[in-house]
């Protein structure tokens, strides 16, 4: 099993990438990956067959994967030169 710097419920930032800036807590981390999910980070839309739940079908969001060398704890990206730069800007 591999070891992060992040776990599960710990608040973070996303320093790299698409959704560079954005913030959420940890849902999970996927260890064989090396990627975790946030929440309201990445979200992919999932098409649902028609089922006794939904008889229309339907289309739902959920939170999909980040690579954990993409994420920063909260509480040291506040405390780093980074928030001092994206907040000038």
């Amino acid at each position: 099993m591999k070891k992060f710097h992040i776990k599960r419920n710990d608040p973070v930032v996303v320093i790299a990438g698409s959704q560079k800036g954005k913030t959420g807590k940890v849902l999970e981390v996927l260890s064989g990956s090396g990627r975790a999910r946030v929440e309201g980070v990445a979200m992919i839309k999932r098409h649902l067959k028609k089922s006794q739940e939904h008889p229309q079908g339907t289309i739902s969001e959920r939170e999909g994967s980040v690579h954990v060398s993409n994420l920063m704890l909260q509480s040291v990206f506040d405390a780093s030169k980074r928030k001092k730069a994206t907040a000038a800007t």
